[in-house]
């Protein structure tokens, strides 16, 4: 067990592993640090907005995120991975479409608008096409002069200031996420999991393990890291990671490629390839146990069939998940495994801690910035310049 929530199996460990004090060292010194990510993991981290800013806004039943990266994803991770427990219906703007969605409601709106550096280009267009006069406006952004919060005092909108030593894809327990978690009716504090996570023995161990396996991959050519996802309501979750992982250690010629992969669809597409395919690739299982999942009904089901008499979907996702496994043993696949026994809060604050601490320690031994995007600025630079 990870925590009392995930079921967790880790790589096969090389027990001669010389990156784990390393690593243990540089946690300790990141734990030390007056690092505000990881401070936005924890209860004391304060948030730049208050409770009347929560009053003012708890009204809107239609809520629209307005925003590009980090600075969406993974708001949109946390409502679909909880969607059960919110009643308030959430739309996200996180790409240029020529056939976006003007939402022309009836219903009063509330946009919210995220951008750190207040110039990200995409979510300017969309801002100028989508907020109309009679919408409720809520920038979060950078204290800076930016056409984001020249645009808000122009307005005469709320601005909330985007806390500046946090990067977009690890602000997800910052306002950035927290504002509109708080929106959804969640428990806020319930995501701050980083002072249990810790004090707990068996996380710390089990990370530093993992990222040492992680690091031996690298080294060894394997830079391809494949999710094999059973879970649809994750999927924003991993395009989350996707973006943490690639961004944060893409650099120096160094870096892993996250392939999100939707199970078990994808043994009908893919899979031969992972099996039998070229060894560039190691694997992450992602399961959550899911209650009340439709069961066969046993008057349809041919007697050829009757295995499946009275199985769940639940039931025989997770049959397909543990025979995978089971193969990729046999083959010498190298695979994680994740198993989620409760979908709530904590068991998400507990994952975005695992990945976060995961990225940012996996890039300090491979001696790559992790808080940087420096390539990133080239297109943004190009682009301008085709505009012009």
């Amino acid at each position: 067990m990870l925590t009392k929530n995930i079921i967790f199996k880790n790589f096969k460990l090389n027990k001669n592993n010389k990156n784990n004090k390393k690593i243990r060292n540089e946690l300790k010194l990141l734990l030390k640090e007056e690092n505000a990510i990881i401070q936005s993991l924890g209860p004391t981290y304060k948030n730049n907005y208050n409770k009347k800013t929560i009053s003012k806004l708890k009204n809107f039943s239609l809520i629209r995120i307005i925003g590009m990266g980090g600075a969406i994803l993974g708001t949109k991770s946390i409502y679909h991975f909880l969607k059960h427990k919110i009643k308030k219906s959430f739309t996200f703007i996180d790409n240029l479409s020529p056939n976006i969605n003007l939402q022309n409601n009836k219903k009063k709106l509330l946009n919210l608008i995220v951008s750190k550096s207040g110039n990200t280009l995409e979510t300017i267009s969309n801002v100028n096409i989508l907020i109309k006069n009679k919408n409720k406006n809520v920038f979060i952004t950078e204290d800076k002069k930016s056409y984001i919060s020249s645009l808000a005092n122009s307005l005469k909108d709320e601005i909330i200031h985007h806390n500046n030593f946090i990067g977009g894809r690890f602000s997800v327990l910052s306002e950035v996420g927290m504002l509109p978690a708080e929106l959804m009716g969640l428990n806020v504090k319930s995501f701050k999991q980083i002072n249990n996570l810790i004090k707990n023995k068996i996380f710390i161990n089990t990370l530093i393990n993992n990222v040492s396996c992680t690091i031996n991959f690298v080294k060894n050519n394997k830079a391809n890291s494949i999710i094999l996802n059973y879970d649809e309501k994750s999927h924003n979750l991993f395009k989350w990671y996707q973006q943490l992982v690639a961004e944060s250690l893409g650099k120096k010629g160094n870096g892993i490629l996250p392939i999100i992969s939707t199970m078990p669809k994808d043994n009908h597409s893919v899979m031969q390839l992972y099996l039998d395919g070229n060894k560039s690739n190691f694997f992450t299982f992602f399961y959550v146990h899911e209650k009340n999942s439709p069961k066969i009904n046993e008057r349809k089901i041919l007697p050829s069939h009757n295995y499946l008499l009275n199985k769940s979907i639940d039931q025989i996702i997770l049959s397909q998940k543990l025979a995978t496994e089971k193969v990729f043993a046999n083959k010498n696949l190298p695979f994680r495994s994740f198993e989620i026994l409760n979908r709530d809060e904590k068991t998400l604050g507990e994952l975005f801690c695992f990945f976060i601490l995961e990225t940012i320690l996996v890039g300090r031994v491979l001696n790559v910035n992790p808080y940087d995007q420096p390539s990133v600025e080239l297109i943004k630079q190009e682009t301008k310049k085709i505009l012009l």
